[in-house]
């Protein structure tokens, strides 16, 4: 094993706190006027909901907590932002000032395939339920 095979799960977590951070950050603006953002008044679609989206998904890929189904829905949201408002404007992302949406959605889909990383909720809580099942397997035997 090398010494990249041995960083890789923290730097997986690393990469996804600090994508957590920012899509969080991005909801936070859009909600709640933050970080120079305009607040969107509750219920405009598709902005509130996005934003709600950014906040409560950010905020459990941040933490690693539900991680795969939250970063799933993350990257969902950003592919439905990169074709219905940014593609129609033109075909590249550099034209279409699509970057953003498109970064997001395949930074999202590779955290939910390739999970949260060693430094997450889900893996403590895994870890957890484990020492559990063995114990209790282990009292019985």
């Amino acid at each position: 094993m090398n010494v990249l095979d041995t960083v890789r799960p923290y730097v997986l977590s690393i990469f996804r706190i600090v994508i957590g951070l920012m899509f969080a950050c991005h909801g936070a603006a859009k909600l709640f006027g933050a970080l120079g953002g305009e607040a969107v008044p509750v219920g405009v679609w598709p902005q509130w909901y996005a934003g709600v989206i950014e906040v409560v998904g950010g905020g459990l890929v941040l933490l690693g907590l539900f991680t795969r189904i939250a970063a799933l829905i993350c990257s969902g949201e950003m592919a439905y932002a990169y074709f219905l408002v940014h593609q129609p404007k033109a075909l590249w992302p550099l034209q279409n000032e699509g970057e953003l949406a498109a970064v997001y959605s395949w930074s999202f889909l590779l955290i939910a395939v390739m999970g949260p990383g060693a430094w997450a909720l889900d893996t403590w809580l895994s870890r957890i339920r484990m020492r559990e099942h063995l114990t209790a397997h282990n009292g019985v035997a």
